[in-house]
Parts: structure tokens; sequence; C-alpha cells
């Protein structure tokens, strides 16, 4: 193990847990908006796989309804506005409905930066980064493949991205990816709803909340 990643894991749980601190009253205000206007619970938890392929559950703000297909990424529904809350697309649009993966932080599942999760039935995706050994760290948050393409990249350049991030990891890398995240948040780069074509999604049935 790189000496970085023992300063790096320290630093994932002090800053989850400020986080924590400073954004609860976002967190309850957010869980109260949720509940009021759609039926539903106000976290989503969905299966994604961690470091060395150990699957655990993500946690999100609900953005979807209830009877959504499950286990899809969102892009590849053909028509996710139908599913997605008007409360949903603020969320989505401005990515807080990540703010409760600090707890899968606190909880050692994830990193602040690092390849990000994949769907356990994202077989191409996993089998990708299976290649550049980007299943062996910790997902993160926000990722070197977020911050350059998101939802637009094709998996072969997202596994080819998360395998350079795994190379190069240090904390020069993460604060870059720190900064870059927040820019790409403002901008909403990236960001993509819904298939761009009418062929069925490869590996994958049903979406995420």
């Amino acid at each position: 193990m790189k000496p970085y990643m023992i300063v790096k894991q320290t630093l994932d749980f002090i800053l989850a847990l400020i986080g924590m601190l400073l954004l609860w009253p976002f967190f309850l205000i957010i869980a109260v908006v949720i509940k009021s206007t759609s039926k539903g619970p106000v976290l989503f938890r969905q299966k994604r796989l961690g470091r060395n392929k150990k699957e655990f559950y993500i946690l999100k703000f609900r953005t979807m309804r209830t009877d959504t297909p499950s286990d899809m990424p969102t892009h590849l529904l053909q028509d996710p506005d139908f599913f997605i809350t008007k409360v949903g697309k603020f969320l989505r649009k401005t990515s807080l409905d990540e703010l409760p993966q600090i707890i899968n932080i606190l909880k050692g599942d994830m990193s602040i930066v690092g390849p990000r999760p994949a769907l356990w039935n994202q077989y191409d995706l996993i089998a990708e980064r299976d290649k550049y050994g980007a299943n062996d760290i910790k997902p993160g948050l926000t990722g070197w493949a977020q911050v350059n393409g998101r939802d637009e990249l094709p998996n072969e350049v997202k596994a080819k991205l998360d395998g350079e991030y795994t190379q190069r990891i240090s904390l020069g890398l993460d604060l870059k990816v720190f900064c870059m995240t927040i820019l790409s948040v403002l901008k909403s780069d990236g960001v993509r709803e819904g298939a761009v074509s009418t062929e069925a999604p490869p590996n994958t049935k049903g979406a995420s909340l």
C-alpha cells in the first residue's frame, strides 16, 4: 500500500465527519421536502461494488418514483423524466442527491475521490476496470473519470481514466479532482438523463433512483 493511502483514509474520515456536522441541516430540509412531495422513503439504497469488488449499498436521496425499474444506470433509461420527481430533478442537477454518501465514507465503504462505484451488474465496466486495477481501490464520491466526461464517456474510456487515477493516486491529484468536481457540478457538465438510442441497455436490467 502506498504511504498516501493511509493518509487518504484518515482524511476521508475526518472530512466526511466535518461535512456531516456542517451539512446536517441540509439533510433534514431535503428529507422533509422529499417526504412531503412524493410517496416513498427519503433514502435510496442500491447494491454497488466497492474495493476488491466487495458489495455494499450506496446511499442517495431518492429522486425517482418507487415504481422505477431497479439496477440500471439512469442515463440508459429511454424516458427517465417519467420516473424522476420534480424535486429529484433539482437534486440531480445540483448533485445534492449524492450527499448521503458521506455516510458511506464514514462507514469505510467509499472514499471522497476514487472510481465511481459500479452497479453489481455493469459487467462490461467491471471487466474493463479489472484490466487497469481500478477495482482494487475504494470507489469515490467523485473521480477522475467524472471530471473528464461523466455520463458521456463509454465504459472503455471510463475504465482507462479510472486506471490512470489508480496509478497516479496522490494528494495533489485528489485536490485537483475535488476542485474540478466543484466546477463540473456548477456547470452540470457531463450529466445525461436517458438513453441516446433505442438499443436495449447491455448487461443491465432496470434504474438508479
